[in-house]
């Protein structure tokens, strides 16, 4: 690198290739025409030949300095758009934000409501990841994170949403089926979430004992992630744990109901926390802002509901 010139010079150089003029190359650059004739000079002496022939009028290119303005041209050229990129890139990154959730959370909660987050925010992105694990972490790159438990974590600024609750939930006409039939929860087909990453959520051995149910009888299908389990119960094939936050949006479109009088509250929640590297970004804060007026606005409804559910009507 030491056998280049500074910067200055080829800088120089440059503007009066294109511009075929001093005159006009000292006005771009802001300095005086015997500046830019100083560096030429320069210029001419680190390369060790004539870059410009100034026995013409005006100055011309010799052979050499041909050369070297098609390298400068190109090489500036490469620089200046590869500085635009980065800037952009660097742009993109304040006005992205990374979320990390789990799979279910994400399809039935997150996505269909991020729309609304869009319009308010046209000029940010939200980017979301559903990590193999279901109880995500703050991990490099993760400025959000949205997590299901009994809290306690304090790897960023943690704050509580909402209350969690769960319900059997499953196709209309097979909770019908099985309600006239009094088969009960104990003889229902039944439809489970088992791998190594969801021991902290409740199974059906947890929510029968709870309610102080018999042993189940009835028949079982087994997946390994909640979005194919709740899948399963749309189409029909057997009952799944609702999640409130989760399916409860399925239940309002009538894909699902809930089992009557079966909900509980396990204690446990949902959870935002916003990484050390999220909290320093205004588009990661406005995000969790977001999340805090929506779920506001989820109570709200739950409420309005519950009293509907109760009464028959609103009050």
């Amino acid at each position: 690198m030491d056998r280049l010139p500074p910067l200055r010079l080829l800088t120089a150089f440059d503007l009066v290739a294109r511009l075929g003029s001093m005159r006009l190359a000292a006005a771009r650059l802001n300095v005086s025409q015997p500046a830019v004739t100083q560096a030429l000079k320069a210029l001419e002496d680190h390369v060790g030949t004539t870059l410009l022939d100034r026995g013409t009028r005006p100055a011309r290119l010799t052979e050499a300095g041909q050369q070297l303005a098609r390298a400068t041209g190109e090489g500036l050229d490469m620089i200046a758009t590869a500085i635009a990129e980065i800037r952009a890139s660097a742009d993109v990154q304040h006005q992205r934000i990374t979320v990390a959730c789990t799979l279910g959370m994400a399809t039935y909660w997150l996505m269909p409501r991020l729309p609304d987050f869009y319009a308010a925010h046209p000029d940010l992105l939200v980017n979301v990841q559903a990590p193999p694990t279901d109880l995500p972490a703050v991990s490099a790159g993760i400025d959000v994170v949205l997590r299901y438990g009994w809290g306690g974590w304090t790897d960023g600024e943690t704050q509580k949403l909402f209350d969690e609750r769960v319900c059997p939930v499953g196709h209309p006409a097979l909770v019908e089926r099985l309600l006239v039939s009094g088969a009960g929860l104990e003889g229902a087909p039944l439809i489970h979430v088992r791998n190594a990453e969801t021991r902290h959520w409740a199974d059906w051995p947890d929510y029968l004992a709870r309610r102080g149910a018999g042993r189940h009888a009835g028949s079982s299908q087994i997946f390994d992630n909640y979005v194919q389990a709740v899948q399963a119960a749309v189409g029909g094939s057997g009952l799944v744990l609702g999640w409130r936050s989760i399916t409860q949006g399925l239940v309002d479109e009538g894909a699902l109901v809930a089992w009557p009088d079966a909900e509980i509250d396990l204690g446990t929640g949902y959870y935002a926390t916003l990484s050390p590297g999220g909290a320093v970004k205004p588009a990661a804060r406005g995000f969790a802002a977001w999340l805090g007026l929506v779920y506001a606005e989820q109570g709200s409804k739950e409420v309005a509901r519950a009293v509907v559910d109760r009464n028959g009507k609103r009050e």
